[in-house]
């Protein structure tokens, strides 16, 4: 693959995903919603391969765009630039911070959709939406690495996702399809693929202050592709953005 990355948001996951990009050799257009001049860090950090430009400009630059910004912000993301291109959706909804969405309180719509319905002409793939950054980036393991880890991926159109499961191997990860952006809620918050699969079991002498940071200092453990099936094939549905259940096989 010899395409550019577009990423409308480059903070925690879009920053992540920048370096991995960058390490695999892929040239990547850095944009957020404070301006290019204030990723002048993360540029010079990435090197020759990064540029930063307004989200517009790089909308237009990707092949393929990576957004991942807070999804209360999704209808600021520009339809018109994207039309016509893969969109790589790291949305989740969090009630606590994006406050209520109707349509998704009643799972009439997954968040996937949301941003599909308002990127009409472009796209959508649901990925790298389920890892915590830090085990993002220490996971990931080059092709055919024993100890590879799988993410999940949702999307209507075949040859996007095709094209996204692509992007993964040469970002360091397997990808497991489950299905369209209808079905995207089976790696959402609170689902058992969801952060805790890739952290593994917090220690007992961690406190309860201290989980957090614990969980951001963990390299993590493995999850393959057969272990992310297992885990999105048997989850219940439950309320968006906060927990689910699973069925009595654990």
């Amino acid at each position: 693959m010899s395409k550019t990355l577009g990423f409308i948001g480059s903070g925690n996951v879009g920053g992540i995903l920048a370096r991995l990009a960058v390490a695999a050799g892929l040239d990547v257009v850095l944009s957020n919603s404070r301006g290019p001049e204030s990723l002048a860090d993360l540029v010079a950090e990435l090197g020759p391969r990064a540029r930063a430009a307004t989200v517009a400009e790089a909308a237009e630059a990707g092949d393929l765009v990576v957004v991942s910004i807070p999804l209360s912000a999704y209808e600021k993301i520009p339809a018109q630039p994207l039309a016509g291109k893969i969109v790589i959706d790291t949305l989740n909804y969090y009630p606590e911070r994006d406050g209520r969405i109707a349509e998704l309180d009643a799972n009439e719509l997954t968040s996937s959709e949301l941003v599909q319905r308002h990127l009409p002409d472009s796209r959508v793939v649901k990925a790298a939406s389920n890892i915590v950054v830090s085990q993002l980036f220490s996971l990931a393991r080059p092709s055919g690495a024993p100890d590879r880890s799988a993410m999940p991926i949702a999307g209507d159109d075949a040859a996007a996702k095709a094209e996204v499961v692509e992007l993964l191997d040469l970002l360091g990860y397997d990808a497991v399809d489950i299905g369209t952006l209808a079905d995207s809620w089976r790696s959402e918050p609170g689902t058992p693929v969801y952060g805790k699969a890739y952290y593994g079991e917090v220690p007992k002498d961690v406190s309860l202050d201290k989980t957090m940071e614990w969980i951001f200092q963990t390299p993590g453990v493995p999850v393959p592709a057969d272990r992310v099936r297992e885990l999105t094939a048997r989850v219940v549905r439950g309320p968006a953005g906060g927990s689910s259940s699973v069925d009595a096989w654990t």
